[in-house]
């Protein structure tokens, strides 16, 4: 019978670990502090067992069939992928893919392993509600060439009790200090639109959710253009407007002006090392408490108009917080990870290098399972 091996046992992590170590499947969780492993199956009825993570050890417990879930920083994707290669196995990450995982996508599909990532928040639940709209879209009665597009993805994690900083952090800041020096590129006005840094793009954004219009601030982030054909929109529809970005809290901008400023002088090896001091700084003053709750808020909409007139407009939404179940952000990314475990496992996702699956049977089978768990995926239409 085939293994799970989870590699990886963070906060983010357990919703997820929970959930398969209470199925049939054997789970095998791999962790630097075994003790944290232990912690994260506290008080289950499981089997699963707990190691000390090490490759050479990994490497000689996977069996071909096995699934390799990589919940580790992202320079470990890639080597466990590889693994997975060598010993037959399969893959799961939630990250975004890389080119270097990209390249393992001929002999994956040349042993019929599924090498399957950006299965969380976002990467992850945003393509699957990408998909989605676009099929509805594709089989309405609005449906034509002629229309021009305008197509929106925005996600962001918070704090459920706005803070003065309007923000606070789950793990390691660095990443989104990193984050504010990288460029996007996404479509505005019909037009390309590059930008340099996230704070030069700002924009307030409404976003529809179950509860009520709410305003947030949002920016572009990485580049939204290869998405446009990886959610099947037709080469000859007109696009508009194409952007995925990230949403934050009114205010964000002005309380983080400081942050900005300093992080545009930093340059080479001394600006990474000030970045870590600031990263450190930051997780000293602006963690999550023990216990206190975060949101998490995703918005996905896609508009069709034609002379500027809206004629089909359809979003979807989530709107979590963290409760006893775990944060929001941990219950949304690893409970649609674990998801792609099954799905690898039943054989429902095909072999080579793939991000979240357009499918849409699946995609309405997860969407249905995260609803069973408790999280509140609104379709809302913004012409009824």
């Amino acid at each position: 019978m085939a293994s799970i091996h989870w590699l990886g046992t963070g906060l983010s992590t357990v919703p997820g670990i929970r959930r398969l170590a209470a199925g049939d499947t054997p789970l095998a969780l791999w962790n630097r502090t075994p003790e944290k492993a232990r912690a994260a199956i506290a008080g289950l009825d499981t089997q699963a067992s707990v190691h000390a993570f090490d490759m050479p050890a990994l490497a000689a417990a996977v069996q071909p069939g096995d699934v390799l879930v990589s919940m580790l920083p992202g320079d470990w994707h890639v080597p466990v992928a590889r693994l997975a290669l060598e010993k037959g196995a399969n893959f799961v990450s939630s990250s975004y893919i890389s080119p270097a995982m990209s390249e393992l996508d001929a002999e994956a599909r040349e042993k019929g392993l599924a090498l399957v990532n950006e299965v969380g928040l976002d990467p992850g639940i945003d393509h699957l509600m990408a998909h989605s709209l676009v099929a509805a879209y594709r089989d309405s009665d609005a449906c034509d060439a002629a229309n021009r597009l305008h197509f929106r993805s925005y996600c962001g994690g918070f704090p459920k009790v706005p803070n003065d900083f309007r923000y606070k952090f789950s793990w390691s800041p660095l990443g989104v200090l990193k984050a504010l020096k990288s460029p996007s590129r996404s479509i505005r006005g019909g037009a390309v639109v590059d930008v340099a840094r996230p704070w030069e793009a700002i924009s307030d954004y409404t976003a529809r959710l179950p509860g009520g219009e709410e305003t947030f601030q949002a920016y572009p982030n990485r580049d939204s253009l290869p998405f446009i054909a990886d959610y099947q929109f037709d080469p000859e529809w007109p696009v508009d407007e194409f952007v995925r970005g990230t949403l934050r809290l009114e205010g964000w901008s002005d309380a983080w002006q400081h942050i900005f400023a300093e992080v545009e002088t930093l340059q080479g090896e001394a600006g990474e090392a000030r970045l870590a001091e600031m990263s450190d700084e930051l997780w000293r003053t602006q963690r999550y408490a023990e216990g206190e709750p975060d949101r998490v808020v995703l918005c996905v909409e896609l508009e069709a108009r034609r002379d500027g007139q809206p004629l089909w407009h359809r979003s979807h939404a989530i709107d979590a917080c963290g409760d006893a179940r775990g944060s929001a952000m941990a219950r949304l990314v690893s409970y649609t990870v674990s998801l792609a475990v099954e799905s690898v496992l039943a054989g429902r996702i095909g072999a080579g290098v793939s991000p979240a699956p357009g499918d849409a049977q699946l995609v309405a089978e997860w969407f249905a399972t995260l609803r069973e768990l408790g999280e509140e995926i609104a379709l809302i239409d913004h012409l009824a």
